[in-house]
Order: C-alpha cells, then structure tokens, then sequence
C-alpha cells in the first residue's frame, strides 16, 4: 500500500485540476437512457438530467459520467444517431453551468467527438479503444483524457459464462496492453478500470476488489464502479433499488484497496462513504 500513497496524479481537466491521489474522487453517473439497469428512464428529460447533474456535484461529486446507452448485461447497441440525441443537449448545457469536468460514457469515436465539441473533456470506453478503431485517434488529436475500462466480450454477451486463469493477471495484461497503446498515439492523461460487472462472475468482482491495489503497478489512476451492480444484490439477495449499503461496502473496500476514483449514483452517501475509508487508508 506504500507505493500506492506515494504515486502522484496531477491531472488537468479542463478548467480544473485535481490531484487524484490526494484522495478518493467522485464521478458520479448520468444516465440519459430508457433502459440503464438501475435508473433507465429517469433522466431522459435533458432539464431532469441536468438537475440531477447539479445536484450531485453539489452533493460531493467531482466529474460527472454522461451516458445515452444503457451497457446492462444482455443490452442491445444503440445507433450513434439516438446516442447523440440523447447526450448532446444534456453536455451543452451542463458545459454551459459548471467547469466541472464531463465525462461521455461511449465506445463510439462519432459520438465522443460530438461530445467533446459539445464540452466533455473524458472519454469513458467500456472497450477500452478496441470497439471503434477510430476512437484512439479522436482522443489524442482533442488532448482528451481517457478512462480504458476492461470488458470481456460485449454487454449483449460478456455475461454468458466469463471465464478466466487468473482474472486479475488477465485484466491487468489486457490494461496494460491498451494503456501502452494509448500513450504511443500520444494520449496522456489515462485511467484504467478493471470493470467490475462486465463479463465477471461474483468471484471475479470480489477478486478484483481485493486484489485492487495489483492495478497501481501499472502506474496509472485505478477507477472503480461497484455502484448498485449485480454482484452486491447477489450476496444480499436484494434488487438494485435496495443496494445502496451493499455499494457503500464495496466503494469502502475499493477505497482501501487504492482507488484514486469511484463511479456512484449515489454521491451524497458514496462521498461520506469515501471520506472516512480516505481517513482509514491515511491514518
């Protein structure tokens, strides 16, 4: 764990900068989409989801995660068109009322473009770059900062029987793989997420959630999105609507484990989740 405090994160993004390993960082999810596993729907109003995007960065969060296509496990893709129309007013506006840094949710290179001149300055790819062979090049010719997230398969499939050896030996050579990618196109701010949820069985998630500071070897912030998924209502037998203590358990572990930063809906209660698990880690 040693190392981990010692590793410096100074990243800018856009009008703001923060030190990623001065602590835990809060992103908190916007899902402008009909169909997201735990909050489909409610937010495909754009002036809902603006609201709720300035609720929760008055509520602790440090960026926020804009997404038009639900990624649920078995979920089918959605065209770039639809995806647009979804995310764009959403990004302006909320570009237009804050500086806190956005986030678009998206393999597709068309819609990360769109998103960045509509003002995002993250990409968040599930695929890690490998979806879109167009995307590398988008975000390194915006100077974008990229989240490459592992995945195995796609939504509509990654949770037909994942199988691994050694699920964290495997998720960190494929981070690494892409992360070395990332840089020779020029990229320089990277996260990595080892992607709890997509294409894991429980035992892999809580594998990884134990292993996690493996992830700081790598040398890059660790992102992590236990929030509400699968495997927490697995353990407590309990649908998505009743996970929030289950969430709060896990982003508590990740913390502990070197998590520069996690991915919630529920950012009042993840912040205080986090604080007290920083305190914990730094004491």
């Amino acid at each position: 764990m040693q190392t981990e405090v010692q590793q410096r994160f100074r990243f800018a993004f856009g009008a703001r900068s923060y030190d990623l390993s001065s602590r835990t960082h809060i992103m908190g999810v916007l899902n402008v989409t009909p169909d997201s596993f735990s909050d489909g729907g409610l937010h495909v109003n754009p002036d809902r989801a603006v609201a709720h995007a300035l609720t929760m960065l008055e509520e602790g969060a440090d960026f926020i995660d804009i997404g038009g296509e639900s990624t649920r496990p078995g979920s089918d893709p959605v065209p770039a068109e639809e995806e647009l129309r979804r995310v764009l007013p959403v990004i302006r506006e909320l570009a237009k009322r804050t500086d806190a840094p956005l986030s678009i949710d998206t393999y597709k290179s068309e819609v990360a473009e769109a998103a960045l001149d509509a003002g995002a300055v993250i990409v968040n790819d599930i695929s890690a770059m490998t979806m879109d062979a167009r995307m590398a090049e988008v975000v390194a010719r915006r100077r974008a900062s990229v989240v490459l997230m592992h995945m195995k398969g796609t939504p509509k499939t990654m949770q037909a029987n994942p199988h691994y050896g050694d699920v964290v030996l495997e998720v960190k050579s494929f981070l690494r793989q892409q992360t070395e990618r990332a840089q020779r196109v020029g990229i320089e701010q990277i996260i990595i997420d080892p992607g709890l949820g997509f294409g894991k069985t429980l035992e892999h998630n809580l594998t990884l959630m134990r292993e996690l500071h493996a992830f700081n070897e790598l040398s890059f912030p660790v992102l992590v999105g236990p929030s509400r998924k699968s495997f927490i209502g697995t353990i407590l037998n309990l649908p998505v609507e009743e996970r929030l203590e289950g969430t709060a358990a896990a982003v508590a572990a990740c913390v502990l484990r070197g998590a520069h930063i996690v991915r919630v809906h529920d950012v009042q209660a993840m912040t205080r989740v986090s604080r007290v698990a920083d305190a914990l880690r730094s004491a």
